[in-house]
């Protein structure tokens, strides 16, 4: 058996089931580890050891008196700093808001307490959720555990590399064009995005209100499903939340064998994918053919026009949500303004960092009179267009199967050209804009021991079949259950 912090949610579960370990000596592994790799990896931006063996020792005066509240009960999960948890810091990994506590906690954060989990760290992220490589974050850049020179990728590069490190057992982050998906590939993970309002997102801080969406970061996709089914459901204080039954999404990875009719996008398979990558998700695509599935070819003509559209759509909203950060309610305020013009100029000059600015710029851009048509109204036209092209897949398969990045992990620093960022996310943004759900699963390493992930995306709602799709390969191979060498 692997050391504890190295354990799945179900195999800890088990043991804390049976009296074989408790939670607090599971938290206390959890902690050691922490700290005696966290100077290599970076993942966390804060972390109260004393309050998360409190809850453990809750936990555990509960499971002694017969009230166990499920699988997670005393399970450490680690919570992206744009996550609201009560009285704990919410930093965005921003200095705009280097000094916020947060006065309540998310729905994601109620829900996880519900069912006994123990709420450990505040994760680090590229600022506002900003990026594809944790390397614009305002506090340190989180580094990838299968070499410190590589970055995690992002925007929750910290969320995923805390897992991979066996820092937490699993955690939260959020996507909004990829940002759960492509870390959890580069970090031999399993990351999961949700279906758009299947998870709320009240206490999250808000990037693009119309993408961004909650799922949690996990060894194995049984263990994500575990996660997804404490935090689904409808929240009315969240205008987006869904209201929709929840299945057991644990039970499904058993009940649903397949069969399924898997399908292939051609565009997801040009220029620009790494051919180790490319080899690695062939030979996942062999091995659903080889299990009876029926591999199709299928089209999403409008993918070319993804980026583009997600980077008018997204640094609109942004611009629209980032404008409550002035200096005057809370967050940064400049002490060298001496008016209230200068408050907002100086106070947002100070707290952002340079990649927020940039998408603050454009999104005022696209939004300002006489180019509001040009660009975000078409780009809302478009997208529905690439949300069609999914759905007419579906007509045809059940799931639909790509490479999550198109490189493994690159090193830091290796692209500063914003563009060249940009297109990490080429493959996971069509999700986003179709508010569908997406899994990556870990499918090998490259000769140099870099992780690979593929991705499968699923139909809305249909979260139940999408994992029972992504556990028929990652229960068969394990790859989630290498660690890396720190």
């Amino acid at each position: 058996m692997s050391a504890l912090h190295f354990q799945t949610i179900a195999e800890l579960a088990d043991a804390l089931a049976a009296g074989t370990t408790t939670s607090v000596e599971l938290t206390q592994a959890v902690i050691d580890r922490t700290r005696a790799v966290e100077d290599q990896v970076k993942a966390f931006n804060s972390y109260d050891a004393d309050d998360a063996l409190a809850q453990a020792r809750a936990s555990d005066a509960r499971r002694a008196a017969g009230r166990a509240l499920g699988p997670l009960d005393g399970i450490p999960i680690g919570m992206k700093d744009v996550l609201a948890v009560k009285d704990q810091p919410l930093t965005a990994s921003s200095k705009m808001l280097a000094n916020f506590v947060s006065p309540y906690d998310a729905h994601v954060t109620e829900q996880l307490r519900k069912v006994g989990a123990v709420i450990w760290g505040r994760l680090n992220l590229d600022e506002f959720a900003m990026g594809s490589s944790t390397e614009n974050s305002a506090v340190h850049t989180t580094r990838n555990p299968y070499d410190l020179e590589r970055v995690p990728g992002g925007s929750s590069g910290g969320s995923a590399a805390a897992v991979a490190a066996g820092e937490a057992i699993a955690t939260l982050g959020s996507d909004t064009g990829g940002s759960i998906r492509q870390p959890a590939a580069l970090c031999n993970v399993v990351g999961l995005k949700p279906t758009y309002g299947l998870v709320s997102r009240y206490g999250l801080i808000a990037f693009a209100s119309s993408l961004d969406q909650v799922g949690p970061f996990t060894r194995t996709v049984e263990d994500a499903a575990i996660v997804l089914q404490a935090i689904a459901g409808h929240d009315e204080r969240d205008s987006t939340s869904f209201k929709t039954d929840i299945p057991d999404y644990r039970a499904a990875l058993q009940e649903k064998k397949g069969p399924w009719r898997i399908g292939i996008p051609k565009e997801y398979f040009g220029e620009g994918l790494d051919p180790e990558v490319a080899a690695a998700v062939q030979k996942a695509i062999d091995y659903y053919k080889s299990i009876g599935c029926e591999i199709k070819e299928v089209s999403l003509p409008h993918t070319e026009y993804g980026v583009a559209v997600y980077y008018i759509i997204a640094t609109a909203e942004c611009s629209s949500n980032l404008a409550r950060y002035d200096g005057v309610r809370y967050g940064h305020r400049s002490p060298d303004a001496k008016d209230i013009s200068e408050v907002y100029f100086k106070s947002r000059a100070e707290g952002f960092g340079p990649e927020v600015k940039r998408r603050i710029v454009l999104g005022t851009y696209v939004l300002s009179s006489g180019y509001y048509d040009a660009y975000y109204l078409r780009a809302q036209k478009v997208r529905t267009l690439i949300r069609n092209d999914f759905l007419k897949a579906y007509e045809e398969v059940d799931a639909i199967l790509t490479p999550t990045s198109p490189t493994p992990a690159f090193k830091r620093g290796a692209k500063a050209d914003p563009l060249a960022m940009y297109l990490c996310d080429v493959y996971t943004i069509g999700v986003n804009l179709a508010g569908l759900p997406g899994i990556s699963v870990p499918c090998g390493f490259t000769e140099g021991g870099l992780p690979i992930g593929l991705q499968l995306i699923g139909q809305p709602f249909k979260e139940a079949d999408l994992l029972a799709v992504a556990n028929a390969y990652d229960s068969a191979h394990n790859w989630g259950k290498q660690t890396p060498k720190l």
